[in-house]
């Protein structure tokens, strides 16, 4: 795992300083009006060619586009061209500003196309590297709950990565386990006990195997924690208050920022959508839902309206015809959500944080999961770790984990690269990671029985 670390780095390297030498070299070279910029001819060039090195690394590293071999090739290489379009137009207006007047943007056009295709090249490169000699590491599996078995579904899905040739239960016992695991390269530890995976955890340690573990929500919060080195016990202060007022007013400034900027930029696509809903069916334009946010307040949050009016009287059918023609294309782009950019300039929601849920589910999650009040501890957001790292049939379990770990972890850059992300993950279809056929635990727990026994025969 270290020398793939290492190799990623060594890659992203390689491509960033490709990159460099063609936005040094050939766009300033060979492409621009140097008479703009005379004073920049000698060694300043070298200046702008630092601040594209570190713009690009910087945006493509929030946007998850070093990952060769983690993400999946096209989510790789999508998380790049957003990247790189970003720091271009970044680095265009920055041109603009040392010309004092806006300069021609066809160089910058020009110079963003060759990225893209030196970006795919690299990408499909060191895919090809990774696919061609990194080899899945032959894993154990040992769950505690037998419905946690359901991990290894999720999982198969990267065979290029985990090959999980067995699982077993913690109720084996450690010293049965122990023995199985001189037999394989790393461990898959779901759902077990507190007390018997600090076993597991501590052999794996000292034996150096490579493990992977599920997270409790303790865990979750734990690693949220600020270390104190004040005395010579290791102590750790828990966040149990969500954000830190300072925290709360950035976070609240950009909010307001950033949509105020979108509703300008998005009014034309808002308003020939609203016209469309109009001519459909000549039905409202919005849809209001009760949903809670912060400290369990309830308010509206705004759709446009992509069913017909009565939908809530009607049952659903395989097909769903409570759909309209003008809903099924803006449910498909996401179109649908961007009203709620108004509910966050009024401070009912924010652009991240965990998404507000309906006033019923809070309450049956809520009864089911005691914990899933935690995210309440800040404002409901548009986009958020669930939304990215979550596919549809995430559990409410998983989900809670997934918001937890953005609030014990919230900075105002992890925003930036959610936000980020979010731009891919809207182009991108909806997953449900190999469960499109559901397998119950003891379906999978027999496919894998199966699969030994025929490989001993």
């Amino acid at each position: 795992m270290k020398n793939k670390n290492t190799i990623r780095k060594i890659e992203s390297l390689i491509e960033l300083c490709i990159l460099t030498f063609v936005y040094l070299y050939i766009y300033w070279n060979h492409i621009f009006n140097w008479n703009d910029f005379h004073p920049m001819w000698g060694r300043g060039k070298y200046v702008f060619m630092g601040v594209y090195f570190i713009l690009n690394l910087v945006i493509i590293h929030l946007c998850d586009g070093f990952k060769y071999g983690i993400l999946r090739m096209a989510d790789v290489l999508f998380s790049q061209w957003i990247a790189i379009g970003i720091s271009n137009v970044i680095t265009y207006l920055q041109l603009s500003l040392m010309a004092n007047r806006m300069i021609s943007i066809k160089p910058i056009i020009g110079l963003t196309a060759i990225d893209y295709v030196i970006s795919g090249i690299f990408v499909y490169i060191f895919f090809f590297i990774y696919y061609r000699h990194s080899k899945a590491s032959k894993l154990l599996m040992v769950y505690g709950v037998k419905e946690s078995v359901g991990l290894k579904l999720k999982m198969d899905t990267r065979s290029d990565s985990y090959n999980i040739k067995k699982i077993i239960s913690i109720e084996e016992g450690l010293d049965a386990i122990f023995k199985e695991l001189e037999n394989f390269d790393g461990i898959v530890i779901s759902d077990v006990s507190a007390e018997q995976r600090n076993d597991l955890l501590k052999y794996c340690y000292m034996h150096e195997i490579e493990t992977y573990i599920t997270p409790k929500i303790s865990d979750v919060i734990i690693a949220g924690g600020e270390d104190i080195h004040q005395f010579d016990t290791p102590l750790t202060m828990i966040n149990t208050k969500g954000l830190a007022p300072e925290q709360e007013l950035v976070k609240r400034f950009f909010d307001v920022l950033l949509c105020a900027i979108a509703a300008v930029v998005l009014s034309p696509l808002m308003v020939i959508v609203a016209i469309a809903i109009k001519l459909e069916d000549h039905g409202a334009v919005f849809y209001k839902q009760a949903r809670v946010t912060k400290d369990g307040k309830v308010f509206d949050i705004l759709k446009f309206r992509s069913m017909v009016e009565d939908a809530e009287q009607r049952p659903a059918t395989d097909d769903d015809d409570r759909i309209t023609k003008v809903g099924h294309v803006i449910r498909a782009t996401r179109i649908d959500e961007l009203p709620q950019i108004f509910n966050i300039i009024k401070g009912d929601m924010s652009i991240v944080g965990p998404r507000p849920e309906r006033t019923e589910h809070v309450e049956k999650y809520t009864a089911a999961i005691p914990e899933f009040e935690f995210r309440s501890k800040v404002k409901g957001g548009l986009t958020g770790f669930a939304q990215i790292y979550g596919k549809y049939n995430t559990s409410a379990y998983d989900k809670i984990k997934l918001d937890l770990m953005y609030i014990e972890n919230y900075s105002f850059l992890l925003d930036v690269k959610l936000i980020l992300m979010t731009i891919r993950i809207v182009f991108k279809k909806e997953s449900t990671e190999g469960f499109d056929k559901i397998a119950s635990a003891d379906e999978i727990l027999a496919s894998i029985d199966a699969s030994s026994s025929k490989k001993e025969d």
